[in-house]
């Protein structure tokens, strides 16, 4: 027998060791301590100057390193998700990860005509459902910026609508403090009270602060919501170095994790220990096209590198993958989607969204959500390695077939073979005369059938109809609200 071995083998990555996180991370903190960060509500610049920050003129605060310090002892280090049904699924923290969709596509790729149109409200259902059939996509996502609802209530439906067909846990944006509190009105109608959501949270807010190093009066205002009602909230700067940040990427990532930690500052201040997931982007501006490229080698450098600082603070951790720049459900897209979803697997980020992102992110595809699901079961294949044990090693069988035997019908064959090999549901492993009969069907014709299929015959767990009566009535207040 073997002593102190591991016997589980799965790959590691990591692309920045101690000494190099801690620079990082020491320029952030000099950054928030001599430049500061503009926060644009008066109520959060009172709470930081009332803990030891400085206030300069125009909401310009100095936070001192004590309080980034604090805030980073006092968030919490797993954030626990539940679904619909008040059962937790995912637990994010460490090195786990989960997937996901993305939010606020004004275009979606037509199943059926296959033209670049705008967003509809039947394509957050279309999504949700499809997300909600998907075995490897963990949670939900807002997708997309619907055109046929009002600009005032386009983020509200969304939510009412994704609750509606799916029990998974649902990652929103909101476009105002007023947009927040009825959607937390709408969850807590699902949960029972507000206590209860903060009990068994199904949700996570998305916002973001405004680089270079600003917090906008409804960033804030949504972060201090978040804390004060203890609802997860993901609060993430997106920075364009070489525009909203600095040109190489080293200074990109210092001042993007100078803005990540000033609002976990804020958010910890508002209410201590509340639920946090933080992160960063940080990728250079096409300077050719004036562009973001979600897929661009410097985007997934600096993604590794963040993960690598948040996993040494022992914080949740955000990331994106599953997208593509690619205008149209194409071998670029393919190539892309595989990237990107190895990279944050390996970065081991844990709330990763954005599956079903092409068209650097104004642009939704349907089946590429289901493009996703596949290759992230392939990659979490991946991610949990092999066994290295006397079981697994096998000598028993390998003596008794010996040489010039085979293992097809043996004990230990049947025993192992479902959970060593992974299979595909969509990719091709025919071989070619198989595959001719079968219609020579390439993926992305599969992907389209499977998607409307799902449409056809996916029925999601609906709600209690007192729920489903509770959130109409809210929808119909805000309705009339915004109409007026």
């Amino acid at each position: 027998m073997e002593t102190g071995l591991n016997t589980q083998c799965t790959p590691r990555f990591r692309i920045l060791d101690e000494a190099q996180i801690l620079r990082i991370y020491q320029t952030a903190l000099r950054i928030l301590d001599e430049v500061g960060v503009r926060v644009n509500l008066s109520r959060a610049v009172d709470l930081l100057a009332g803990h030891g920050a400085r206030v300069r003129d125009k909401n310009v605060v100095e936070i001192p390193s004590f309080l980034v310090e604090t805030a980073i002892q006092s968030a919490p280090s797993n954030v626990t998700l539940c679904n619909r049904n008040k059962e937790p699924v995912m637990e994010l923290g460490g090195r786990r990860i989960y997937f996901g969709t993305g939010t606020d596509l004004p275009k979606t790729v037509d199943l059926v005509t296959r033209e670049i149109r705008d967003t509809k409200a039947d394509d957050i259902v279309a999504s949700t459902i499809i997300s909600d059939a998907a075995s490897n996509i963990d949670f939900i996502a807002s997708y997309g910026l619907p055109r046929d609802i009002p600009p005032g209530l386009h983020y509200i439906r969304c939510f009412q609508l994704e609750v509606e067909n799916s029990v998974k846990p649902i990652f929103f944006t909101a476009g105002s403090l007023q947009d927040l509190e009825v959607i937390l009105d709408m969850a807590s109608a699902v949960a029972g009270s507000r206590q209860d959501l903060a009990r068994v949270p199904f949700l996570i807010q998305y916002s973001e602060p405004t680089s270079p190093l600003t917090h906008s009066e409804e960033a804030v205002s949504k972060l201090m919501c978040c804390a004060e009602n203890r609802v997860p909230i993901n609060y993430t700067p997106a920075l364009l170095a070489g525009s909203t940040g600095p040109v190489t990427l080293a200074g990109a990532l210092a001042v993007s994790v100078a803005e990540a930690l000033s609002g976990l500052v804020i958010h910890q201040l508002a209410n201590q220990g509340a639920p946090i997931i933080t992160g960063v982007v940080a990728t250079g501006m096409d300077m050719l096209r004036a562009t973001i490229s979600y897929t661009a080698p410097e985007f997934r450098i600096t993604h590794s590198a963040y993960a690598d600082l948040f996993h040494y603070l022992d914080l949740p951790i955000w990331g994106t993958a599953g997208c593509s720049d690619s205008q149209f459900p194409d071998l670029q897209a393919g190539a892309e989607y595989g990237f990107t979803l190895l990279n944050a697997a390996l970065d081991g980020c844990n709330l990763i969204h954005d599956c079903g992102y092409i068209g650097q992110g104004f642009v939704a595809s349907p089946e590429m959500i289901l493009f996703a699901d596949e290759v992230i079961g392939m990659v979490k294949r991946y991610m949990r390695g092999f066994v290295l044990d006397d079981e697994h090693l096998a000598m028993d069988v390998i003596r008794k077939v010996g040489p010039g035997g085979h293992f097809l019908s043996e004990k230990h064959t049947l025993d192992h073979f479902m959970k060593e090999h992974w299979r595909p549901s969509l990719f091709n492993r025919e071989n070619l005369p198989n595959w001719i009969k079968k219609g020579k069907k390439t993926v992305d014709q599969k992907l389209v059938e499977k998607a409307l299929e799902i449409l056809e015959k996916h029925k999601p767990e609906p709600l209690p109809r007192e729920t489903q009566a509770e959130l109409n009535r809210i929808w119909e207040q805000a309705e009339q609200r915004i109409r007026r």
